[in-house]
């Protein structure tokens, strides 16, 4: 088990020490007012770790606090992840960024995208270009999510009882099958739509590689990135140091609330995009993987141009995801300025964006309010973790964004 620790004095790496002070005691608040459990942040320059705090409960009821190795659900944090492990194998040519899907997986050689109607009266056409792996990476694939509650499709995806994004009970291969019976929302390339793709795009290294989707992605990028505690399920040994997951209560408080079954062995439903456990070092490591273009510690999983064609806009005409983004889904004020590339968020306007950041800096955040971005431009890496699923939009991202902005002083 390894842990992270702060590295460097602030002050040594062009970090203001009170501006830090100021973060934390801002992030208190939420602690102090019971609207969080608890958390760990931590900022690095340089990929030196200038500023580690943890403060409050990674179980409330049992008085046990956050603590440096403490265990996260990233949720969606997987996705760069797993995208990370399908760039490795369109390196090796055993996968082309413009492969058609149905390629690899049959059930989506004739895709039908929505046209009109709604329930069993919803009518449908062909798709008008085929469905192919940049459309996954870059979530343009018109596959969606069941909780959006915005268009025909959702509606869809909830009666194909795929409200958690899995058909419980079901293996990988089974629910992306189920995926590839129901319509897209729109035609591949022309929308972009967070959503499932990246489900897709797990069975799709599954059925390429040979290998269940957790056993490439732990001997390809986890070993040999040194993510000791990461994974899709929890040790027996690892599970004292697993986060209670909390959600919020009617009223702004937090309960626990259940989340992703990491506890017993490997899980029968494996997800690409949502069903990691890590520990802030392992986040470290793999930032750092990033930052450093692909390489760590003498070990290069990828090659500086494929790091940098992943973390690269590729929505059209440079858009960002409110404009080329699902109406009503995505037409958000947190959306502005921000475009997407190859599993990861990245920023095309900084002036636009709802907090300040660097040009081209880009990352992701997971359902139970955690966090992690890399800043090119000023050579930063942050990570946020918490484990609290909110009803309402919290500010504590935004914040945090700013406020380590606020930090840095060259």
């Amino acid at each position: 088990m390894a842990q992270l620790r702060q590295e460097v004095d602030p002050s040594e790496v062009g970090l203001d020490a009170k501006a830090l002070d100021r973060l934390d005691q801002h992030l208190a608040h939420y602690v102090d007012e019971g609207r969080v459990p608890g958390h760990l942040v931590a900022v690095a320059r340089g990929g030196r770790v200038a500023h580690l705090t943890t403060m409050g409960r990674r179980d409330v009821a049992a008085g046990l606090p956050v603590e440096p190795d403490t265990l996260w659900r990233i949720y969606s944090m997987t996705k760069p992840v797993t995208s990370v492990a399908a760039l490795m194998l369109v390196e090796e040519g055993r996968l082309s960024l413009d492969d058609p899907v149905a390629r690899h997986l049959p059930a989506f050689a004739e895709p039908q995208v929505y046209e009109s109607g709604t329930g069993a009266d919803v009518r449908t056409r062909p798709a008008r270009r085929p469905l192919l792996v940049r459309h996954l990476l870059t979530h343009t694939s018109g596959l969606t999510f069941a909780f959006y509650h915005s268009h025909p499709v959702d509606a869809l995806y909830r009666a194909a009882n795929l409200e958690s994004s899995v058909v419980p009970g079901t293996t990988l291969a089974e629910t992306v099958d189920v995926y590839a019976s129901l319509p897209l929302q729109f035609d591949p390339g022309t929308q972009w739509n967070y959503s499932v793709s990246t489900n897709v795009l797990g069975r799709l290294i599954e059925v390429v590689t040979g290998q269940p989707l957790d056993a490439f992605i732990t001997e390809r990028v986890l070993v040999p990135l040194g993510m000791t505690d990461a994974g899709f399920w929890v040790t027996d040994e690892q599970a004292p140091r697993l986060s209670e997951l909390y959600g919020e209560t009617e009223s702004g408080g937090i309960e626990p609330t259940p989340g992703l079954p990491l506890r017993g062995g490997r899980p029968r439903f494996v997800s690409g995009s949502g069903g990691m456990v890590a520990s802030a070092h392992d986040m470290h490591r793999f930032m750092e993987f990033l930052r450093r273009r692909g390489e760590l510690d003498g070990v290069r999983l990828l090659s500086p141009a494929t790091v940098d064609l992943m973390t690269r806009n590729h929505l059209p005409d440079n858009a960002d995801l409110r404009a080329f983004g699902c109406r009503p889904a995505h037409d958000e004020p947190n959306n502005d300025g921000v475009g997407f590339g190859l599993g990861v968020s990245v920023v095309v306007d900084p002036e636009r964006t709802l907090a300040p950041t660097g040009l081209g800096t880009y990352g992701w955040s997971g359902a139970a309010t955690t966090t992690f971005w890399v800043d090119p431009t000023h050579d930063v890496t942050v990570q946020f973790m918490t484990q609290l699923r909110p009803k309402t939009s919290l500010k504590v991202l935004p914040d945090l964004r700013r406020l380590v902005h606020e930090a840095i002083t060259d």
